[in-house]
């Protein structure tokens, strides 16, 4: 059997964590392995966690730092990267069993945001459209990728923001990714926090600086806003 590392980075998720590790519980009873590493909560993300996972580990805050991490210490054949607020359901597991079991070097998932406004169904089309037209994922649509590649290739790469899509790049070179239907249920909290119109144009700045050169750690402290 191909065996699965899902890798959770987790910051301060009480409030989702044991949902997610509940959806997640499937895959574990099937002998694929389920790690946790937090990256300094003050709440009680890691103690909900520590009873549903098989590693609960933790490292510093950034998801790049978090998520190699958790690469170290997974035995899985296939390195599954998924969001706290990202539950899958049955179809999701499915979908990701059977790339484990089969072919491919890597891939993500077609996305849907929670929350009830059109626009956020508009913005989960054209996630999934524009990573499938231009072969670059997110961290919200729960890439997935051969550990053997993903250690040949050095992992995450050490910046504070971009990560999926430094790493995505690299891959790319490789081979397109695998775009599995899902969808994958992410969380649109930060969306309808910030406001949605404004959130859109904020990623598009963002994205754009990131290519335009401009240092991670400051696209970083914009994404997050004021502490």
């Amino acid at each position: 059997m191909q065996r699965i590392s899902v890798i959770i980075p987790a910051l301060n998720e009480a409030a989702n964590i044991v949902a997610l590790l509940a959806a997640l519980h499937p895959l574990r009873r099937l002998g694929h392995q389920i790690i946790l590493v937090d990256g300094g909560s003050t709440d009680r993300t890691a103690q909900l966690a520590a009873p549903w996972c098989d590693h609960v580990l933790t490292a510093p805050r950034g998801r790049a730092a978090q998520m190699n991490v958790g690469a170290a210490k997974a035995t899985g054949d296939l390195l599954w990267f998924l969001h706290a607020d990202s539950p899958p359901g049955p179809p999701v597991l499915h979908q990701i069993r059977t790339v484990a079991g089969g072919r491919g070097a890597w891939g993500r998932f077609d996305v849907r945001l929670g929350g009830d406004a059109w626009l956020l169904r508009v913005v989960s089309w054209s996630m999934n459209l524009r990573s499938r037209l231009s072969g670059i994922c997110t961290g919200d649509q729960g890439i997935f990728v051969r550990r053997e590649l993903f250690q040949r290739l050095g992992g995450y790469a050490d910046i504070s923001l971009m990560e999926d899509i430094e790493l995505c790049t690299r891959l790319r070179r490789i081979a397109r990714p695998r775009c599995l239907p899902g969808p994958l249920l992410t969380s649109s909290r930060r969306w309808e926090q910030a406001g949605i119109l404004r959130t859109i144009l904020l990623m598009w700045r963002l994205r754009l600086a990131y290519f335009l050169g401009a240092d991670p750690v400051q696209l970083a402290r914009r994404y997050r806003g004021p502490s």
